[in-house]
């Protein structure tokens, strides 16, 4: 989810490269991942690995032949080894209620979207006194927290006082579900929750905890997990390196999240 003000007109390039055209906006996020995306193609155009011919996109959306150049030089120039046992031992001890299963929660909430163009500070401005009015009341004065969803949220639970129901993890936005999985709290949340949606004032009504799994039978999953985290450390790295050695006119690429793995 942004959280910076939208970018003004100026046309941002990559080695001369435009990554949009003159009348388009967008987000400080937007406009990273696609100088990185164009950082990677012409990369892989110097490696051989994409026809010379192929072109650059103003639109962020590259041909197939570059995708799929772009994965064989990340293959050929990262380093992702496979994790140990030991590590992922380490891992699943530290996050155990991440490999719970049925865990669920019984949640409802209040949506503030963010949609192309908003001001996310103006936005976070209006939530903010919202949030400490039901969390104050939490959620319980005069359904203090059902009317405000009836009165603000962008979301049709809106219209049912924000009421999402029974929630479990694949259920929800990742982001999401990292607020609401793998916790004790009962109550509107101490604090606004981000998501890729916008804003949410969010109340867990009930939880049920879900079974723990033993080490053996989420091996798996443990190392999937590890070796994504190593993936992307590998990439930010790659990348920066990329960018000091390019010409990178009207982005900033020190801050950039992590392309491909949105």
């Amino acid at each position: 989810m942004p959280t910076e003000p939208f970018v003004a007109a100026t046309v941002a390039r990559v080695n001369s490269v435009a990554l949009h055209t003159a009348d388009e906006e967008l987000s400080p996020e937007e406009l990273r991942q696609r100088a990185c995306t164009e950082l990677l193609r012409q990369t892989a155009q110097a490696a051989g690995l994409l026809d010379a011919n192929d072109a650059p996109s103003a639109d962020g959306v590259i041909s197939e032949a570059a995708a799929n150049a772009i994965d064989a030089l990340l293959e050929q120039n990262l380093n992702v080894p496979e994790p140990s046992e030991e590590a992922c031992r380490r891992h699943h001890a530290a996050h155990q209620s991440v490999y719970r299963t049925g865990e669920r929660v019984r949640v409802r909430h209040i949506l503030f979207a963010v949609t192309p163009g908003v001001d996310v500070a103006a936005l976070r401005k209006r939530a903010e006194p919202i949030f400490l009015e039901v969390r104050c009341h939490d959620g319980l004065a005069s359904g203090s927290f059902a009317d405000a969803a009836r009165k603000w949220s962008n979301c049709p639970s809106g219209e049912h006082g924000g009421d999402l129901g029974w929630l479990g993890r694949d259920d929800c936005a990742p982001e999401f579900a990292r607020e609401l999985f793998g916790h004790v709290e009962v109550g509107v949340l101490p604090r606004l929750v981000h998501s890729r949606f916008g804003l949410h004032v969010v109340e867990v009504l009930e939880r049920e905890p879900g079974v723990a799994q033993p080490f053996e039978s989420v091996h798996g999953a443990v190392a999937m997990s590890l070796r994504q985290q190593t993936f992307v450390t590998a990439l930010r790295q790659y990348l920066r390196l990329l960018a000091g050695e390019a010409t990178v006119e009207g982005v900033e690429l020190d801050a950039a999240d992590t392309p491909l793995v949105q």
